[in-house]
């Protein structure tokens, strides 16, 4: 795929950069795996708005993925790559063998009347799915299990894979997208190469409305809002609001929040890369 930027004949398109979408197919989704998904409006069981800057945007049907991969050894012929308003990345629509059909995460370079395959031992090629002890080592997944037969966790938005770089025992070492180096057991699967639609990072809005087209309100500085709101409000003019912390009070930039005993600490062998300031 490929970043579209527009001739400025309008303000909207003056900094409009979005995906040219030439790698979904022209079809409608599979009604089969379609729900009907509800809006809250940031609101609570009364009524009450418990979550700022949400409301309005398009209407959207949900897709079920099959995140689990567990229909083994029955091939499937991937039938088309479409468009997900639910996430960053493309799904696929696979049609196996004895006539079922899935939508999956679709990775990278995997276009439509591609074959693929989910099992023990199956080829660790584009798409398919396998446990990670069966998986060559500097391997690229995606779809990431933590529990065996739980579906997949991790690496699952746009451009995103981890990087299987040993194993240990009962545990295999992946490089998270973070940074992050963790333990997993090597019973769990993930899927064969990186997650499609890489240049969704690059994408620039252009305009304040296509971000209410995604339900997504204006959202108020803290530093615009007076004392009584915000830690950061108040002053005389412009004043810079003294340390970045949010509305509860929390510091950011730098402030670690994951707690320290958390149980699944003892998997982490490296810590995630921190931001340069």
């Amino acid at each position: 795929m490929a970043i579209k930027k527009y001739k400025p004949v309008t303000p909207g398109q003056r900094y409009k950069e979005i995906s040219d979408f030439k790698d979904v197919s022209d079809v409608k989704p599979e009604k089969t795996l379609l729900r009907t998904k509800k809006k809250s409006g940031g609101r609570n069981n009364s009524g009450r708005m418990t979550v700022r800057y949400l409301g309005g945007g398009h209407k959207r049907r949900y897709r079920i993925i099959d995140f689990k991969r567990d229909k083994d050894n029955i091939p499937a012929t991937v039938k088309s790559i479409e468009y997900d308003p639910n996430r960053s990345s493309r799904i696929a629509l696979v049609v196996y063998e004895d006539g079922e059909k899935r939508y999956i995460i679709a990775p990278d370079k995997l276009v439509a009347g591609a074959r693929i395959l989910s099992g023990d031992s199956v080829a660790p090629e584009i798409g398919n799915a396998l446990p990670l002890q069966n998986i060559p080592l500097g391997t690229d997944i995606h779809n990431i299990e933590l529990k065996p037969g739980q579906g997949g966790m991790l690496a699952r938005s746009a451009g995103t894979y981890g990087t299987l770089t040993s194993r240990d025992g009962k545990y295999a070492i992946i490089k998270l997208p973070s940074g992050e180096s963790r333990m997993v057991l090597v019973t769990c699967r993930a899927t064969i190469g990186m997650v499609s639609n890489s240049d969704h990072g690059l994408e620039k809005s252009g305009k304040a409305g296509r971000l209410r087209w995604l339900g997504r309100r204006p959202r108020t500085r803290g530093v615009a809002m007076n004392p009584v709101d915000h830690p950061m409000g108040g002053g005389e003019g412009r004043a810079s609001g003294g340390h970045p912390r949010s509305r509860a009070g929390i510091p950011a930039k730098g402030y670690k929040t994951r707690p320290r005993k958390k149980h699944s600490n003892k998997y982490i062998v490296e810590k995630r890369k921190s931001k340069k300031k």
